[in-house]
């Protein structure tokens, strides 16, 4: 009855672990990733393409995100400590990448980057898996913010050695999750728009856009902020 009781304990804690590792992916993540807001991004730089082709680039942009999300959940403090990058620099670059596309989408016109309306078909497969990774799915869906996130939640390993393991199988239950988030919302993102109008939308992606470029400059500086910290430490004195 003791070992049934000390299996079942285990059991428990076990799965406890996993979903309390789990739930902290998707909390964490989800205002970042946060895909219904990119709707109208998505709609203006697809614009000219057909609901087919639409529908490709969502699922595509559903696998890119996860396959981000977990690289950088299981193995992103490595890849960094392997290049000698730091996450505020990863901070910075990506800011500014993230401040480039906004400022593109606040200043470009309303019907940029249309494809040729005469045959919606046109597109190849590697036109769309191009389009899909960037900008779609870096830096809009997955920007540097939800990478950093990322990579911070994979460092916070768990202290118990025999459940290691659950972080690989969290990871790939909350990065699917969210991933089915990215991969729905873009699907029915067309419907969305239709019911928003035109005239809204375009509103829509010009207060979207300044606010991505905010988000951009906030990035960039929360970046700086952390590397001027290893420079001047605080309280130091002449």
């Amino acid at each position: 009855m003791s070992v049934h009781h000390a299996v079942t304990t285990t059991l428990y804690a076990t799965v406890d672990e996993l979903v309390r590792a789990s739930l902290l992916i998707v909390g964490a993540l989800f205002p970042i990733v946060n895909a219904p807001d990119n709707i109208p991004f998505f709609l203006i730089l697809t614009t000219g393409l057909s609901a087919e082709n639409r529908a490709v680039l969502a699922r595509k942009i559903g696998i890119y995100s996860f396959v981000l999300l977990l690289v950088s959940v299981l193995i992103g403090t490595h890849i960094l400590a392997f290049f000698g990058i730091s996450l505020p620099v990863v901070q910075v670059g990506g800011g500014v990448l993230v401040i480039a596309v906004g400022w593109k989408l606040l200043n470009g016109p309303d019907n940029d980057d249309k494809t040729p309306a005469s045959d919606p078909a046109a597109p190849t497969i590697s036109y769309l898996s191009g389009r899909a990774f960037y900008p779609l799915t870096m830096p809009l869906t997955v920007g540097p913010g939800a990478i950093s996130i990322a990579i911070a939640v994979g460092a916070n390993r768990s202290p118990a050695v025999g459940l290691r393991w659950t972080l690989p199988v969290a990871a790939l239950l909350g990065c699917g999750i969210l991933s089915v988030i990215v991969y729905l919302t873009y699907r029915f993102a067309e419907p969305i728009g239709r019911f928003l109008g035109e005239t809204a939308l375009n509103i829509i992606v010009r207060l979207s856009s300044f606010i991505l470029l905010c988000i951009g400059v906030q990035i960039v500086w929360n970046g700086v902020s952390a590397l001027l910290m290893t420079v001047v430490k605080p309280g130091s004195g002449p």
